[in-house]
């Protein structure tokens, strides 16, 4: 079994705190069902969320999702003149036998934008 990574984002449409649940736990479940994986094969989690969501950590929605007992951290993305606005970043460490070319990265809504190249 390997060490993969598997990278997903979402933009929200406010900066509030049942919404970012919302959003952010939908992005972590497809990002386990498009990669056929379980909670138990997560590492670790790393979430970043752009300067202008100040609601709650990200973290707490994967909390609220049942991914109780995993390393999960939250850091404040870049502020960048232009960058886009409300997005939450994850990079998730994973168990699997998947080859690197068939992980599969997810980018929700308007946030496919980030990374037309790879977004699925």
């Amino acid at each position: 079994m390997a060490v993969r990574a598997v990278r997903g984002a979402v933009q929200l449409e406010r900066d509030d705190a049942e919404h970012m649940y919302e959003q952010v736990g939908a992005l972590l479940t497809a990002v386990l069902e498009r990669n056929q994986l379980t909670a138990d094969e997560l590492i670790s989690v790393w979430f970043t969320a752009t300067p202008d969501l100040r609601s709650d950590f990200p973290a707490v929605a994967a909390r609220r999702i049942g991914i109780v007992d995993v390393p999960l951290i939250c850091a404040q993305e870049l502020d960048v003149d232009g960058a886009m606005p409300r997005v939450v970043r994850v990079l998730a460490h994973v168990e699997t036998d998947l080859p690197r070319p068939a992980v599969t990265h997810v980018y929700l809504g308007a946030a496919a934008a980030l990374r037309k190249d790879i977004a699925q």
